[in-house]
């Protein structure tokens, strides 16, 4: 027995240092592969840490229990009580706890994230320290170097190991001052390395184009030369006050410069350089911050639990001011704290980031104070650049341990302590460590399992149906909290790809398969306007054989419209279904009338809830001629027109109608602009054409 106990304590600082290799860990063979296999192995590694420091401790081990003395490292534990009690208090619990594949943001990562912390915190010593420095150097400048080497062979947005460049870029933003302490701790060619390491991850950053970061890392430059140029002696205090003089004249430059440099052909500039309030991203950022900030109003104090910021979305959603569909994070650190655990949570949010200065102050005083200025710079970057964007496991995780291993060389008197326990705990430790080994399957195998099935499903969906609900139904069979997102990715199967490719039985498989999925989500969470949505649309789309369940469409269409009031999708559903009961009786008869002006009255009410969006007065305008209002209809292409915004699905919408019209002009134009959109249709370029030369001959 005491040969496993040195073996467990020989392991387990390599446990707590896992994690550092997560940004490397990536899977084709699943769904999200840049982040769903690390979340998972996450997980994994985090109850192997839990059960190896549960049987040290039963034996006796010694640990710095003493660092609980110090308030601030209670900051994290406090708010993972109060993250549990607002998800209880919240829209759905079970939801909060896991999150999505596609996230893995909630309640189990952060007790994950936390109690890695606290573990940390309980054995760092100098030595696991610097170790845990140099790993990170390590793994940051390859994934950066990775990254340069993307963009070298694909050019764009980079995001390297991440999937994604904000990812990225707030991953690397964190590791560059890691890498820095890091070169403290070296000599000779390996300082040297760490230093060429983390010029790799200032390029990478830079070519992430990520202006979140970008603009982090210049408060973090300028913070340095201010702080130099007061506090600085000689030589040092000159140069720092020359180098900020410098950059203040760089900057009045650029922004005087700011229109010619967004097209530039390099898009870290052109990006840097388009920053407006009225700039689409922002525009929409600025559009979500505010109308959240009123929700919150409405559960200032628990919020909604975690993982439920998108019921908050639904509800103000408005496609006259946003161009993404579907949001479940506000793009804000600050907020999504707010939003999901209310104020104190977003005060412990706070607080946690105050750590590090506070524990720079006390490091400083003990040890060497470039080390402490470069974590002080640390969470200055991390706090800037969570405005703007959120974490990933990689970059939270990243954030605590560099926090825990910090603090825990702050304290001025450290002791290891061996707590006296009983012995019967010896014997009760290895059931908790066999049970808890055993929760890894549910955690982590089950769900990698699943989303494994999820990808063979998307291999699968035209080239072999049964496979594909084959897959789907081992997939959901599984019972994992992948369940949401295997509606989700089912309807983007059958609406976007097999309604219209597949025919015959290979149809109505797809469309039960989906239908199955979505119908029993629709029970399950009904705060879930993404599957009434979803539902509503593949009931629309079953196959010319199935009669359609019409209780359970009306039911789905009524959720849509009630849980988020301004999305099309349902408004064009009900005013479709409409039409098509219509086109079954035969021209000017009463029950065909009647119920195209049912459909007429359901597109007028939603243009009365959102006047200025386009698509649907050209919807309405194709109705209204179809009806024999042509002069309705003039009127509503000419709003359509006036209210026109870049919008491939609109300009399709519109070209539909005006060559229906023949308003060639106005066809002419739309195509036009389908052709800039999307410049490889092949339709509407020989449209074009045709219209081009008929214009011609008339001259």
């Amino acid at each position: 027995m005491n040969s496993i106990i040195k073996y467990i304590e020989r392991a387990y600082p390599y446990l707590l240092l896992a994690p550092v290799v997560l940004p490397v860990v990536i899977w084709g063979g699943l769904i999200y592969p840049y982040l769903v296999p690390k979340t998972l192995l996450f997980y994994a590694i985090s109850i192997v840490a839990v059960v190896a420091f549960s049987i040290l401790f039963a034996y006796g081990r010694s640990f710095y229990f003493n660092r609980l003395s110090l308030p601030e490292t209670w900051i994290p534990g406090a708010l993972l009580a109060l993250a549990y009690v607002a998800s209880f208090c919240g829209v759905d619990f079970y939801r909060s706890f896991w999150s999505l594949f596609v996230r893995g943001d909630g309640l189990l990562m952060l007790t994950c994230a936390i109690a890695s912390f606290y573990l940390i915190l309980f054995n760092a010593d100098r030595a696991f320290f610097e170790r845990l420095l140099r790993a990170v150097a390590i793994v940051a400048s390859f994934v950066a170097l990775y990254g340069i080497g993307e963009w070298f062979i694909g050019g764009g947005r980079i995001g390297s190991l991440l999937g994604n460049a904000a990812f990225f870029a707030g991953y690397l933003g964190i590791a560059f001052f890691a890498t820095l302490a890091a070169a403290r701790t070296l000599e000779g060619g390996g300082r040297r390395a760490a230093y060429a390491g983390a010029a790799l991850q200032i390029v990478a950053i830079i070519l992430t184009a990520t202006r979140g970061t970008v603009l982090a890392l210049g408060v973090a430059l300028l913070a340095t030369l201010v702080y130099r140029a007061i506090r600085g002696e000689g030589r040092c205090r000159v140069r720092a006050r020359i180098v900020l003089g410098g950059l203040l004249l760089l900057g009045g430059l650029f922004f005087g410069f700011r229109a010619q440099l967004t097209h530039i052909p390099f898009e870290p500039i052109a990006r840097i350089a388009s920053v407006s309030t009225t700039e689409t991203d922002v525009a929409s950022r600025l559009f979500i911050w505010k109308n959240m900030l009123k929700e919150v109003g409405k559960s200032p104090w628990l919020g909604v639990g975690a993982e439920h910021i998108d019921a908050l979305f639904n509800r103000f959603y408005d496609p006259t001011k946003i161009v993404e569909q579907w949001f479940d994070r506000t793009h804000n650190a600050f907020l999504d704290y707010l939003v999901q655990y209310g104020i104190g949570g977003f005060l412990l949010y706070l607080a946690l980031i105050g750590t590090f200065f506070t524990t720079t102050l006390r490091y400083a005083r003990r040890h060497d104070r470039a080390t402490a200025g470069f974590f002080a710079l640390l969470a200055v970057t991390y706090a800037v650049q969570n405005f703007f964007v959120f974490d990933t496991v990689s970059s939270f995780w990243l954030v605590l341990a560099l926090l825990a291993g910090f603090m825990a060389l702050s304290f001025e008197s450290d002791e290891r302590t061996a707590l006296r326990l009983p012995a019967w705990t010896r014997y009760a430790v290895w059931p908790f460590a066999v049970i808890a080994l055993l929760l890894i399957i549910p955690v982590s195998v089950q769900p990698a399992l699943a989303a494994y099935n999820l990808s063979q499903a998307y291999t699968y969906q035209l080239t072999d149906v049964t496979k594909e609900v084959s897959a789907l139904s081992h997939g959901v069979a599984l019972g994992t909290y992948g369940n949401v997102e295997y509606g989700y990715e089912a309807y983007e199967m059958y609406a976007m790809h097999q309604a219209g490719f597949l025919t015959g039985q290979a149809r109505e498989d797809a469309y039960t398969a989906a239908l199955t999925i979505l119908t029993t989500n629709f029970n399950n969470y009904s705060y879930d306007a993404r599957t009434a949505i979803y539902l509503a649309h593949v009931l629309s789309l079953a196959p010319p054989e199935v009669t359609i369940d019409q209780n359970l469409l009306s039911a789905a269409l009524a959720r849509a419209t009630s849980e988020s009031p301004k999305r099309s999708q349902p408004w064009y559903i009900l005013a479709n279904l409409s039409i098509s009961k219509a086109n079954e009786y035969p021209p000017q008869s009463s029950e065909r009338i009647a119920l195209y002006a049912d459909a007429r009255g359901i597109l007028t009410r939603y243009i009365a809830v959102v006047p200025t969006l386009s698509a649907p007065h050209f919807v309405l305008a194709q109705l209204l001629y179809a009806s024999g209002d042509k002069a309705g209809a003039t009127t509503e292409a000419q709003l359509g027109k006036e209210y026109y915004q870049e919008d491939l699905e609109t300009a399709r919408r519109a070209v539909g109608y005006y060559e229906t019209v023949l308003d060639l002009p106005n066809a002419a134009f739309f195509l036009q602009e389908v052709l800039r959109l999307d410049p490889g249709n092949a339709a509407a370029a020989s449209d074009l054409a045709k219209i081009q030369a008929y214009e011609q001959s008339k001259k």
